[in-house]
């Protein structure tokens, strides 16, 4: 008896797979126009940091490290530019780029520079005041 329920069920999980319809399936989430450019930034960024570590432990003359560290950075400087450009933010004609908005007061540190996204008494970097003590 038990022999025949899980052959029972083993067939009903079989039907079930096979009689699913695609549009049954849910929607695949929509990719990023920008996607494959932002993974291939991530991987030159691994490939900087990689080429700093082996050369500081001493894999890697002077000369081969800044070849190749600028061979990256070119490399990094197109993905960018690509990026932007999908974007839409290639300084074409008619376009303007995006101004940047300075944080609000707490914010940004008015000693050392340092920017937090939320605000804060004292600076995250330095320990000194966000705010300016009147006097």
């Amino acid at each position: 008896m038990t022999l025949f329920v899980a052959a029972l069920l083993i067939v009903g999980a079989v039907v079930f797979v096979l009689l699913v319809r695609a549009k049954d399936l849910p929607k695949p989430a929509p990719v990023s126009p920008v996607q494959h450019l932002d993974e291939r930034k991530a991987r030159i960024y691994e490939g900087l940091r990689d080429l700093q570590f082996e050369y500081r432990v001493g894999k890697l003359s002077d000369e081969d490290y800044q070849k190749t560290k600028l061979d990256l950075q070119k490399d990094l400087a197109r993905v960018m530019a690509e990026i932007d450009a999908v974007l839409g933010r290639a300084g074409v004609k008619g376009k303007a780029v995006p101004a940047r908005v300075a944080p609000p007061p707490g914010r940004l540190c008015p000693h050392c520079g340092a920017k937090f996204d939320k605000e804060m008494k004292f600076c995250g970097e330095c320990g000194k005041p966000m705010r300016e003590a009147t006097a």
